[in-house]
């Protein structure tokens, strides 16, 4: 029976490991930390992160070029947007807030907005289609900033304080983990807040959440839509304590509202609804991702967790550390990022 035991011991330790070694580190930086990430195609990748780092491949990973942003060699760009290997949009998180854009691969960089505002902390930018984008920011004077582009990013223009339906709360604010914290729909905005009062945000609406708050430190990090657009899944916890599995996952379904069939209601109306019978995550996550309709991945200082069957139970294929993860275009396969300039993979094909 003890050898047995032993025997078992050592299966599941080989199993951990294989699990481990399963993401491949691609590059490393020693000293950055990258904490935006945009994959536009299967084979190009760009990144972004800390002491003004930028990085490319331009062939799935097999190779990378970096470069540090002339001028902006003490900013952090933990937000990015690539369309393709040439076109890159960039924003760096505090004052002075700060958006550049290449069209050369990064040869050459315009600044497209700036703002001096010494409360300026811009956290994500996403993009709609090819030409509608947001950047959102902390709140300033309890009002969440919000700026728009309808040309890819050539020009900004500040939300109007009257697109907001609900009121921002005390402590309440967004996390620049992963720039993962603001998706589209086919039809509406999501974003999520964190930090002593975290909500998710839709079309200036806000709506109560189950995840944990009440701290700074707490609260949801990256909101993510499956393909079929039917589930909103969102990741957080408490980045203080990495390792609690508290309340740090979240899932809504969408559902057809039941009375359509009113007069005044000129289309189908949909709602979301809180999916009780999930799991939590195995400690804080920033980020996570859906690689088709029921295969996720979310990532953290914590490790990263797998989930076959949208978040009903987690898999803790690894405790290696990372602040972001996409989705590989047109493959089941995922991109990593986090400190020390790393850049990983995982493959499920």
């Amino acid at each position: 029976m003890r050898i047995i035991k032993i025997v078992l011991v050592l299966l599941f330790l080989n199993l951990q490991l294989n699990a481990q070694d399963a993401i491949k580190i691609l590059t490393e930086k020693k000293g950055v930390s990258i904490r935006g990430m945009s994959l536009p195609s299967e084979k190009v990748l760009w990144a972004s992160g800390s002491k003004g780092s930028v990085v490319k491949s331009l062939d799935g990973g097999e190779s990378f070029e970096w470069m540090q942003v002339k001028g902006y060699e003490t900013r952090d760009f933990r937000a990015i947007h690539a369309w393709d290997d040439k076109e890159v949009l960039i924003v760096a998180v505090a004052a002075p807030a700060v958006i550049l854009k290449t069209l050369d691969g990064g040869l050459s960089w315009e600044k497209v907005y700036e703002n001096a505002d010494t409360s300026m902390f811009l956290d994500a930018v996403t993009f709609k289609d090819d030409k509608v984008g947001t950047v959102i920011g902390d709140p300033i004077n309890d009002t969440i900033f919000l700026l728009n582009t309808e040309d890819r990013g050539a020009h900004w223009n500040k939300v109007n304080a009257s697109f907001w339906k609900s009121k921002v709360l005390e402590g309440e604010a967004f996390f620049a983990s992963s720039n993962s914290n603001f998706v589209y729909d086919y039809q509406s905005n999501y974003f999520i807040s964190g930090g002593i009062k975290s909500r998710l945000w839709m079309d200036g609406f806000a709506m109560d959440i189950p995840i944990i708050q009440g701290s700074k430190s707490t609260g949801a990090n990256s909101i993510a839509i499956s393909p079929n657009q039917n589930h909103l899944i969102i990741a957080g916890g408490d980045f203080s304590l990495p390792g609690e599995m508290n309340n740090n996952f979240v899932k809504l379904d969408r559902y057809k509202y039941p009375n359509t069939t009113e007069k005044h209601l000129s289309k189908s109306v949909y709602f979301w609804k809180v999916d009780k019978k999930v799991n939590n995550l195995n400690g804080y996550k920033s980020s996570l991702v859906f690689l088709n309709n029921n295969l996720i991945i979310a990532c953290g200082t914590s490790g990263v967790d797998i989930s076959k069957n949208r978040g009903k139970y987690w898999e803790k294929i690894s405790t290696e550390s990372f602040h972001v993860v996409q989705h590989q275009p047109n493959r089941k396969a995922a991109f990593f990022s986090g400190s020390g300039g790393r850049i990983g993979y995982l493959s499920f094909e």
